[in-house]
């Protein structure tokens, strides 16, 4: 495989800075054109853009020039529910090939835009490819990175949620057009607010190595249930199939064949592949190797030929109620297990996370270190999580209080926070408020619920009700452009602690698992993410590890504090930093795993001296795959 807070002053649209004409002003290094897509599914290799808006904004925010359009897919427009594009709305409408030169011409040499850049820039990629042309943008920037590199005060960063935060009115939820006109607001006012903070810009270089959505075989879910092993009796829909060597029929058109057929397609085999396609099985792949381990058949692509012509009915997956039997623990485990309730409807849902639990004596406080050494930081931060607090990377709308340490009074960010009138704590302080359960009489009384913050090899349960999670890491932002190159992995792990097939194995150039099920996101300069549907997740999947990479000579020592969020859609679980690397270039930063029916999370900022590869064959992934 290729590698209620009254009483602190808040941070809001009247603190951005304006212009003279009393408007506020975008950065001018960039020519901004704001962009939505309305999509037919997940994946831009397997779906199609159905709707696309593009506006080229002027300096002021103010709309210089427009494009929209719905776009004829030429196939199902996918979850009618959430887009509200029919076949009928979208037909007459023009394909993307005969949009694809007036949408170019305003795209040409702009940043692209957008709420989880990514996933539109990756659509509008696939279809200018399509379409026999290049997309003429070659950097993004993510609202949604912003938007957390910003720390606002919200329950969440959807945009709805964002457009209430910022008072922009929402006409139309899901319309490419209104999107784009609400986001644009959104990204003057936060772009504002970045100035004044002085945080650097989430700006992404689309065409660096980080190949977020790469050319494969993609995968498309499968609506029959695996019937096993092929035998005598020929292909059953559901059977779980993978190409191996060259074919003669390309691989793409092969694979869509089996796919239309009822077959599910995979790139990588596992225990649970039903047959493998391979042309020349002397040759012996790495895919056939594993597979004649595993005592899996595998046939030529002229077999398969005779094969598709007569594929027997599956059967179909249906819901099912689950009841789950608690297990007796055999393992004893050190930490503190706290659980993360779901919310109470009349509860803010940026409060859920400490329902039932009493808050720590700095508990809501984001305090922001300046000055000192490495390892006094390290101490200092582990001290504030111990109180409750958060650490500050950056320095945000969220942060509360700075720690001064030596040489903390020359830092380029005191004037800040002079400007902004925050209390100054001392190592003292600190130490006072550990040993002695001290309050500083400077520092205002913080009312504020927030998520717990884990201390290293801490666990905290997830609420049962809900499935979606996303990993959220981020380091110091104005690192970025220092050379530094991180890498945020997933493995997904069965009860042995290694992948299965190395599919399993989520990074940049592999970034989807299972259409969606886990998904890397390469959200801004500092920022990126790993979403997860547990509820999705294959039962043998035991443990969800994620972990980092410093690509290069440089190690955790020379990149710092790395945060980590674990948040939903109704709040934040936990939070934790992780800031003890010294000459480590991988590390392991938390692990996501099943005890008891429950789905927990374990802060771990294991480190390792050596590279991504090395990581990835301790997980059990083949690197030097010859296929």
């Amino acid at each position: 495989m290729r590698l209620g807070r009254e009483d602190i002053r808040r941070v809001d649209v009247s603190d951005v800075r304006v212009h003279a004409g009393g408007r506020v002003t975008l950065p001018r290094d960039h020519r901004w054109v704001v962009v939505d897509v309305e999509t037919s599914g997940l994946r831009p290799n397997a779906h199609r853009v159905l709707s696309v808006a593009a506006l080229a904004l002027r300096e002021d925010g103010s709309v210089e020039r427009e494009f929209s359009s719905l776009v004829d897919p030429g196939c199902d427009p996918g979850p009618v529910h959430v887009h509200n594009l029919t076949r009928e709305r979208l037909s007459g409408a023009p394909r993307f090939e005969d949009i694809a030169a007036e949408l170019a011409d305003i795209l040409d040499g702009g940043t692209v835009v957008a709420h989880n850049a990514s996933f539109d820039y990756g659509f509008l990629d696939a279809e200018f490819r399509r379409a026999g042309k290049s997309l003429p943008a070659q950097q993004r920037l993510c609202t949604l990175a912003l938007s957390r590199r910003l720390e606002l005060d919200v329950p969440n960063y959807k945009l709805s949620t964002l457009a209430q935060h910022w008072q922009v009115q929402q006409l139309q939820e899901h319309d490419a057009y209104d999107d784009a006109r609400v986001l644009s607001e959104i990204f003057l006012r936060s772009a504002g607010l970045a100035d004044n903070l002085q945080l650097p810009l989430p700006v992404m270089n689309c065409r660096s190595r980080k190949s977020v959505y790469p050319d494969s075989v993609p995968r498309v879910t499968c609506a029959w249930k695996n019937p096993g092993r092929l035998t005598e009796a020929g292909l059953v829909q559901g059977m779980k199939v993978v190409i191996s060597g060259s074919t003669a029929t390309p691989r793409l058109t092969l694979a869509s064949r089996m796919t239309e057929a009822g077959l599910d397609v995979l790139n990588q085999v596992s225990k649970q592949t039903s047959v493998v396609v391979c042309n020349d099985p002397v040759v012996q792949t790495t895919k056939v190797r594993k597979a004649m381990a595993e005592g899996i058949p595998v046939i030529s692509e002229q077999q398969l030929d005779e094969l598709l012509t007569r594929v027997v009915p599956g059967e179909p997956k249906v819901a099912t109620v689950i009841d789950v039997v608690p297990q007796v623990e055999t393992t004893v485990e050190t930490p503190q297990v706290l659980t993360a309730p779901v919310p109470q409807a009349t509860s803010p849902a940026q409060n859920w996370a400490l329902q039932g639990h009493a808050p720590k004596l700095w508990s809501g406080r984001k305090v922001l270190l300046l000055g000192g050494t490495h390892l006094e930081g390290v101490l200092m931060r582990s001290r504030i999580t111990q109180l409750g607090a958060r650490p500050a990377l950056n320095f945000t709308a969220a942060v509360t209080d700075a720690l001064i340490l030596d040489g903390g009074e020359s830092d380029k960010r005191m004037p800040r926070v002079v400007q902004r009138e925050l209390p100054v704590l001392t190592p003292d302080d600190v130490n006072a408020a550990v040993e002695k359960g001290v309050v500083p009489p400077h520092m205002r009384t913080e009312a504020r619920l927030t998520a717990p913050v884990l201390s290293l090899g801490e666990v905290i349960d997830l609420p049962e009700k809900i499935q979606s999670w996303s990993v959220n890491i981020a380091w110091k932002a104005e690192s970025a452009g220092d050379e530094f190159d991180i890498d945020i992995v997933a493995f997904l792990l069965g009860d042995d602690e290694k992948v299965d097939t190395d599919d399993d194995f989520v990074f940049y150039n592999n970034p989807l698992y299972d259409d969606g099920v886990v998904e890397l996101t390469i959200d801004g300069s500092s920022e990126q993410c790993v979403r997860l549907d547990l509820a999705s997740l294959p039962a043998e999947c035991e443990r969800i590890a994620i972990a980092a990479a410093i690509d290069g000579d440089r190690t955790f020592g020379d990149l710092g504090a790395v945060s980590v969020s674990i948040d939903s859609d109704e709040g934040v679980a936990a939070t934790f930093v992780l800031d003890a690397g010294t000459t480590e270039r991988t590390m392991v930063l938390a692990e996501i795993y099943r005890r008891a029916g429950k789905w927990r999370v374990r802060a771990v900022g294991q480190g390792y001296d050596d590279d991504l590869g090395a990581l990835a064959v301790r997980y059990g992934v083949d690197v030097e795959s010859d296929d």
